[in-house]
């Protein structure tokens, strides 16, 4: 019998201390994408550099993944997350009072070691504190308060860029931060560690003894888990890095929006992701129960996204916000895979089984933010126009995500 489940409204208070750092760290992830028109005046930034410096979040975020995944499992959710959380704080200052390049590129990859746990951290909790079948719901919600965070990223932002400037907006969320932090101390329960089955005769776990990469080997090596690599790596990591970045330019560079046009436009592409997430965690018990998991609703569902995706590369000028939010919701079969691969692993290894897919997702989305810049740019150079140089570039990662779709099916497996 599981001693750790929390009572109702424990959990409500854990989801809700969560919840608020998932939201800063998911309006941190995205305000690049409507501050893109701003810094690219200001600092000269080509499509390239957009990209890295978008992509420098992901970067650092990948960087903690397998670390933390042991932490996370010896540590416990609380102790981990508070302490990166720190950094992120920093992070934001940094970035407030850079003065090129290198300095905001940087500060964005410090931004994202802070804020690495955020979510991995609630997820690892859930695992040991709610029942399986409340799992799934409780991931689509985290997921949903990222959508609100993606949300503020957008016309609040915008709105507040005339008024005090975007340095200034990176102190406050800095202090916003601070007191996700505080709410965090005061809710989350402590991490009880049970006795390790598999000790050494010094009493230590296994695990603790191992090096990094020998700790994850039981992870790499689970058929589930490699089934699921490519299609986390391009398509899921695809719907970030759109949704976080490229959609933005897009709507500018291609369809001709202004810049308040395009951050409006992100507004309501985040309000749909918002109630997509809070339908997925309103059915996906019931879907479940029913005998449709994971694998039966993405291989339905991710044909969806790719019919999104052609009409997008062929409508060019025509492809504004509605299709881009059409992506992302069509996107949003993939995100059933994270709590798929943390419940194909005993509640031990849920940590490092987390944390090492989100590696695999935010490497993903360093690629594609990055690499979409420099194809962008590359097209240009080639002496194509800029809107085919995006289009060009979107057909690309077009053919990437259906070659992983095609992996995924042929070698998906029940678990």
């Amino acid at each position: 019998m599981n001693t750790d489940l929390l009572s109702r409204r424990a959990a409500v208070w854990v989801f809700v201390a969560f919840a608020c750092a998932y939201f800063l760290s998911a309006l941190l992830r995205a305000i690049t994408a409507t501050l893109s028109p701003t810094l690219s005046v200001e600092f000269g930034l080509h499509a390239r550099d957009l990209g890295l410096l978008a992509g420098g979040y992901f970067f650092g975020f990948s960087l903690t993944q397998l670390p933390m995944g042991r932490w996370l499992d010896s540590h416990g959710p609380k102790k981990v997350v508070l302490s990166f959380l720190g950094v992120a704080v920093l992070g934001c200052l940094a970035f407030a009072w850079a003065d090129g390049f290198v300095g905001l590129l940087l500060s964005r990859v410090l931004i994202g070691v802070g804020v690495s746990a955020c979510l991995m951290a609630p997820l690892t909790g859930y695992r040991r504190w709610l029942v399986l079948e409340k799992q799934q719901r409780a991931n689509s919600w985290m997921l949903m308060t990222g959508s609100f965070g993606m949300l503020a990223s957008t016309l609040p932002v915008q709105w507040l860029l005339p008024v005090i400037g975007w340095r200034w907006i990176f102190v406050g969320l800095a202090l916003l931060v601070l007191l996700s932090m505080g709410l965090m101390a005061w809710q989350v329960p402590r991490w009880r560690v049970p006795e390790p089955a598999d000790a050494g005769a010094q009493g230590a776990p296994v695990a603790a003894r191992e090096g990094i990469l020998a700790s994850y080997a039981q992870v790499w090596r689970h058929p589930y888990f490699r089934s699921l690599t490519p299609i986390g790596f391009f398509n899921y990591g695809g719907l970030i890095a759109m949704q976080t970045l490229w959609a933005g330019p897009w709507m500018v560079k291609v369809a001709g929006y202004t810049a308040f046009e395009a951050a409006t436009g992100l507004f309501w592409i985040n309000v749909c992701m918002l109630f997509t997430f809070l339908v997925w965690g309103l059915v996906t018990p019931s879907l479940y129960a029913r005998g449709l998991n994971a694998n039966k609703l993405m291989a339905w569902g991710v044909p969806l996204n790719f019919i999104v995706q052609i009409y997008i590369v062929c409508a060019g000028v025509d492809a504004g916000a509605l299709s881009w939010a059409l992506f992302c919701i069509s996107s949003s079969f993939v995100s059933l895979a994270q709590p798929a691969v943390g419940m194909a692993f005993p509640s031990a290894l849920a940590g490092r089984a987390l944390s090492a897919y989100n590696l695999v997702l935010f490497l993903g989305v360093f690629v594609v933010q990055w690499g979409m810049g420099l194809m962008i740019d590359g097209f240009q150079t080639a002496g194509y126009a800029e809107p085919i140089a995006f289009r060009a570039a979107m057909a690309v990662f077009f053919f990437s995500c259906l070659a992983s779709y095609g992996y995924f099916l042929k070698h998906k497996s029940d678990h």
